[in-house]
C-alpha cells in the first residue's frame, strides 16, 4: 500500500542555459532523503512536467531513482494527451525503477473526454503498465473533475491502486474514500487540508509544500497517526499562508523562490514561466517569517 506523505519534486534549472542542473537535484535528493518522507513523484505538476522533452523526463525519472534511498518510494508522473503515448512512458517508467506511476487525466478534447472516455484511457493503461497506477485529479489545471463515482468505477482494477485529488473538494474526497475498497489510496493533492484529509480517510499526501518544508508536512501526518489532533492542528493552521502562497498565488515560480530562502535549491522555472520580481520575494520572505520557518 502506498502511503505518508510525498513531495513532488521541483526540477532544477540552470539559470544561464535554461537546462537541468543535475548538481543541485542531487543536493535536493539528499535533504528530502532525511525529512522523513515516504516517497517522492518526479514529474508531477511542481516538475513543471508539461515544459520538458521526452527525453528528459526519462532521464530523470532515472536519475530520481538511482540517488534516492530504496526505502523511499519514487513514483514517476506519465500522463500524456493519448493513451499510447501514455502507456509508453508508464513502461518505460517501470523500467527506469519507478514504483508506480501518477497519471493526470488527458485534458485538451476536453469535450470528448468523458467519464466513459476516461475510463476507458485508464483501463487501458492499467492492463498495459507493469507498475501500479495512481489517478491524478487535477481540475484547476485540466478543466476535467474526476467524479467519485468514476474513481470508484476505476478502483476495481486490481492495477489501480489510487488517488491524488488535487480538487481542494473535501466532501469528494470523502465520498471517493467511501466508494472505494479500503486498500486503495486516496491521496490529499494540497497541505492546506492534509489534516482534513487524513481526518476523512485519506492515506497521505502528495504535496507541493514539501519540497519546501517537508518536516513540518510529515508532522501533520506523523502527529494524526499518533492521535495527538490537538498537535497536528496546529501545525496545519501554520502552513496555510505559506502554502496558499507557492501554490495558487505564485505557483511553480513561488515554490522555487521558496526553496532557495530555507536552503534548498530552486533556481529559474522554465520558459513561458517567469520567476518572482524582487518585490515578491520579499513578501514570500515575510510570510516564511511570520510562520518561523526561516
Amino acid at each position: 500500500m502506498i502511503k505518508g506523505v510525498f513531495a513532488p519534486i521541483a526540477t532544477p534549472f540552470k539559470a544561464d542555459d535554461g537546462t537541468i542542473y543535475w548538481d543541485k537535484l542531487k543536493f535536493n535528493l539528499d535533504k528530502w532523503s532525511k525529512s522523513g518522507l515516504s516517497g517522492l513523484v518526479v514529474l508531477g505538476s511542481n516538475g513543471e512536467f508539461q515544459l520538458l522533452s521526452r527525453q528528459e523526463k526519462e532521464e530523470l525519472i532515472g536519475f530520481v531513482r538511482k540517488n534516492t534511498p530504496k526505502e523511499l518510494k519514487v513514483i514517476a508522473g506519465t500522463g500524456c494527451e493519448s493513451t499510447q503515448e501514455t502507456i509508453d512512458l508508464s513502461k518505460k517508467a517501470a523500467e527506469l525503477g519507478a514504483d508506480a506511476v501518477l497519471v493526470v487525466t488527458p485534458n485538451y478534447y476536453k469535450a470528448c473526454y468523458t467519464p466513459a472516455a476516461l475510463k476507458a484511457h485508464f483501463e487501458a493503461l492499467a492492463d498495459a503498465c507493469p507498475i501500479p497506477v495512481m489517478l491524478y485529479n487535477m481540475p484547476g489545471n485540466t478543466g476535467i473533475n474526476m467524479a467519485s463515482d468514476l474513481v470508484a468505477e476505476l478502483s476495481q482494477h486490481p492495477n489501480i491502486v489510487g488517488e491524488k485529488d488535487s480538487s481542494g473538494n473535501i466532501v469528494q474526497v470523502a465520498e471517493t474514500i467511501s466508494k472505494t475498497p479500503p486498500e486503495f489510496t486516496t491521496f490529499a493533492g494540497s497541505a492546506s487540508w492534509l489534516l482534513p484529509a487524513l481526518c476523512v480517510g485519506a492515506k497521505g499526501g502528495t504535496v507541493a509544500l514539501a519540497n519546501v518544508l517537508p518536516e513540518q508536512c510529515v508532522a501533520i501526518y506523523d502527529n494524526f497517526q499518533a492521535g495527538r489532533l490537538e498537535e497536528a492542528r496546529k501545525i496545519q493552521l501554520n502552513v496555510l499562508e505559506i502554502n496558499k502562497a507557492v501554490t495558487a498565488r505564485w505557483g511553480p515560480a513561488g515554490l522555487k523562490a521558496a526553496m532557495d530562502l530555507v536552503g534548498y535549491y530552486g533556481g529559474p522555472p522554465r520558459l513561458p514561466i517567469q520567476p518572482l520580481a524582487p518585490a515578491q520575494i520579499e513578501e514570500l520572505k515575510a510570510i516564511l517569517k511570520r510562520g518561523k520557518f526561516i
